[in-house]
């Protein structure tokens, strides 16, 4: 079985025991979120499409490590007007285990 969940303003899809990361959640390691923002369950049967979302589905899920993504530099530049401006950005990331996802 598995779920197509959106956090963070993008979309995983998602089975159990599955690691990802995704964007920031206010949660410390080793506490237990639900994501309720399931977009699809598809298992066993035919596929369940939410419109937009699938009602009463939830994905269940364990913070590992709350962590930072590798730095990505972003350089701007306009040639001939003296413009160079050079910026790095490390996205605060959290870690989760899928640990079960509950359709209705």
């Amino acid at each position: 079985m598995y779920a197509i969940i959106k956090t963070g303003g993008k979309q995983y899809k998602v089975a159990a025991n599955d690691v990802i990361k995704v964007e920031k959640i206010a949660a410390q390691a080793g506490e237990t979120v639900t994501l309720d923002e399931v977009l699809m369950v598809a298992g066993d049967g035919a596929p369940v499409v939410g419109v937009p979302l699938v009602k009463g589905a939830s994905v269940v899920a364990e913070v590992l490590e709350q962590t930072k993504g590798d730095k990505v530099i972003v350089f701007k530049k306009k040639r001939r007007h003296n413009y160079r401006r050079k910026n790095g950005h490390r996205q605060n990331l959290t870690v989760l285990r899928i640990k079960d996802i509950k359709a209705n």
